[in-house]
């Protein structure tokens, strides 16, 4: 597979851009005999992985971090610990992960109180296009809406941070959470073109047949993904989180992507000169 073009490093770009905090959730639900996962496909000429399959996610807005957000499930601390970071920027993933999964699918991890979780966000459409134009916070709108954050429904999994050659940078926490009983996700959203719900192991067909384009952390979530029988089973697993950064290798005129399960990742350098007609390729 052949990342798209912003993923090649460009030369005489200087020191590693800082990388940009982001959350993103793999929404599954229960199907016979396995789970499907909910799935975007980035519109073509994005600025970030245009044209490639995603999990609803995005870039932790400032706003994020207000504390006064209605809150129900483990503390900000709590997942602090497990991604190692701070209790507010623990409190502004978790929130960025809500929000953007609400604006990007209209799945809502969110209810009246802590035992109950919206079952109709049919009422919410006008306030999810106003979190999408940054009219107000996350915070805002749960307040107005008599809402409380469910952060006792996602659960962490993995910590993604984008190889430092490349321009564009994110620190992405993901998250793991079950499809709401009675919600639709929809995947009405400007920056995608097609999103609906498939099996992990045939997204990762239809990336080696070549009718997907999948990254690294997206293929080996979705390979995780796959190895559970059902929700409650994923749900379950207790994952220690570790911060995965992948380094680019030069074979040729390819520019690989490499993981730290590869033995070559070791003696890797987290830069290469690029040359012209570099392809990147995992």
């Amino acid at each position: 597979m052949v990342l798209p073009g912003e993923f090649v490093p460009e030369a005489g770009s200087g020191p590693p851009v800082v990388a940009r905090d982001a959350a993103t959730v793999m929404l599954v639900r229960d199907v016979g005999g396995g789970v499907e996962v909910f799935l975007l496909r980035r519109v073509v000429g994005m600025a970030f992985a245009g044209g490639m399959t995603v999990f609803p996610g995005g870039g932790v807005d400032k706003r994020d971090l207000d504390a006064s957000v209605a809150w129900h499930g483990p503390s900000a601390g709590w997942w602090g610990e497990r991604f190692g970071c701070s209790e507010s920027l623990a409190r502004a993933l978790v929130c960025a992960a809500v929000r953007e999964t609400f604006e990007e699918s209209g799945v809502l991890l969110a209810g009246p109180d802590g035992g109950s979780v919206v079952s109709d966000t049919g009422p919410y459409r006008g306030a999810r296009q106003a979190l999408v134009d940054r009219e107000y916070s996350f915070a805002e709108f749960l307040q107005r809406n008599g809402l409380v954050l469910r952060a006792d429904l996602l659960r962490p999994w993995a910590n993604w941070v984008t190889p430092e050659a490349e321009p564009r940078r994110y620190d992405t926490r993901f998250f793991l959470a079950a499809m709401p009983e009675g919600q639709l996700a929809d995947g009405a959203t400007t920056e995608a073109d097609d999103a609906g719900w498939q099996r992990p192991a045939e997204a990762i067909a239809d990336w080696q047949r070549g009718a997907r384009g999948l990254m690294p952390p997206t293929w080996t979530a979705l390979a995780e993904l796959g190895e559970r029988g059902s929700v409650a089973e994923l749900m379950g697993v207790e994952r220690s989180v570790e911060k995965v950064i992948p380094k680019v290798v030069r074979d040729g005129n390819v520019l690989r992507v490499i993981l730290p399960s590869d033995p070559a990742y070791a003696d890797a350098p987290f830069s290469v000169d690029p040359a012209p007609g570099d392809e990147v390729r995992p």
